[in-house]
């Protein structure tokens, strides 16, 4: 006989007036999962995790018995099944339900309504059409993320000429520019300015150092004094 899968129940009541000991809609959702776990041969393991008065609409990260479950479940990579009596139980807003079982997909965990298996899985009329409302939101997020960065980085560039891409020498080495410039400079006593790769050694020998911990090249000597 094959070993039982492994599942974790999840209860959920929206109003405080169903929660107490006297009330049954918990006992009532944990009979539903429990007979649904023996039939399809799953081992629940743990008490349920239970969000006691709170809203169907609210988000799942926003209850605390599902982020406990998730910290749980985050850990035990042998148990990827959450039960809940209905979709409903799990969440009333389609948008909850359906981004709510992505997220849970994505981790690798599989959300099983007892009283409809399939939900989240068939193609329902509904479901496309969530999904494709969820699509175009993500990509209309995404493209005002890219606009606000563009009107950022515009903003940066007209206050400071530059944006993006490396740093200049003078930016990130001001003294070994200024000391560049200095050995640059024609002697008095001759016409003749020191070659860039003289300059680089006379940096050197003062501890002035390319990134790589040798001397600077010739191009890059040239690049601090074009500026």
């Amino acid at each position: 006989m094959s070993e039982n899968k492994k599942a974790v129940a999840y209860l959920r009541t929206s109003s405080a007036t169903n929660v107490g000991a006297d009330k049954d809609s918990h006992l009532r959702q944990l009979a539903a999962i429990r007979a649904y776990a023996r039939r399809a041969s799953y081992e629940i393991v743990l008490p349920p995790y239970y969000d006691a008065a709170v809203s169907g609409a609210d988000h799942i990260d926003q209850r605390e018995g599902f982020r406990q479950m998730l910290a749980y479940l985050a850990t035990r990579y042998d148990v990827r099944t959450v039960l809940v009596e209905t979709a409903s139980r799990f969440a009333r807003d389609l948008i909850v339900q359906e981004t709510g079982y992505q997220m849970l997909k994505a981790r690798g965990i599989t959300l099983i309504p007892v009283d409809a298996p399939n939900h989240f899985t068939e193609d329902t009329p509904t479901a496309v059409m969530v999904r494709q409302i969820l699509g175009s939101v993500s990509q209309f997020e995404k493209a005002m993320i890219v606009s606000k960065l563009r009107i950022a980085r515009d903003r940066k560039r007209a206050a400071t000429g530059k944006c993006e891409g490396r740093r200049s020498h003078a930016e990130a080495n001001p003294n070994a520019v200024a000391l560049a410039r200095k050995l640059h400079r024609k002697p008095r006593h001759t016409d003749k300015r020191m070659s860039y790769r003289d300059i680089a050694d006379a940096m050197a020998a003062q501890g002035h150092l390319a990134a790589s911990g040798k001397p600077y090249g010739p191009s890059a000597i040239k690049s601090m004094l074009s500026r």
